[in-house]
């Protein structure tokens, strides 16, 4: 499949402590790919709050500046939380891959959150590798995501 989001633009990349391997491994696979990446941190396992850098992950995707987000921390309901404060933002917590899959085709996220503690590095990959390829569906799935804004 295609990659869906614009080519020209970074992913961007965050983490906590709990997630750092994870994004770690994950960059290096998306640079291999020929992918440009923006990365917000966290650099090690120190001990770190999630929202410091789920915030400017998820302003770069809000803001255009990055094509979409990829988050990473133990359970992912975190930085789930914290990016989906952002207006313009749909982020998706995901623990399989046909649940990373409906977030694109349903839900026209732009952000996938990856459980890093439940779930195995090679599973994350798939996730984001079908996240990356899967179109939205459009259809009666727009008319619900219209919905989605708070104003």
């Amino acid at each position: 499949m295609a990659y869906v989001f614009d080519p020209t633009k970074p992913i961007a990349l965050g983490a906590d402590h709990a997630g750092v391997a994870y994004k770690q491994e994950v960059k290096e696979w998306l640079e291999k790919k020929g992918y440009q990446v923006k990365d917000f941190g966290t650099y090690s396992t120190d001990s770190v709050d999630y929202p410091d850098f789920a915030h400017p992950t998820a302003t770069s995707v809000a803001s255009g500046e990055a094509a979409f987000g990829i988050l990473f921390c133990g359970s992912a309901n975190g930085v789930a939380i914290t990016a989906n404060k952002h207006a313009n933002i749909r982020a998706g917590l995901c623990w399989l891959p046909e649940v990373a899959q409906l977030t694109r085709l349903h839900n026209d996220a732009n952000m996938i959150c990856v459980p890093a503690r439940f779930v195995s590095m090679e599973s994350a990959i798939e996730m984001i590798d079908l996240f990356m390829t899967t179109p939205f569906e459009g259809g009666r799935h727009q008319g619900r995501v219209n919905k989605i804004a708070c104003s």
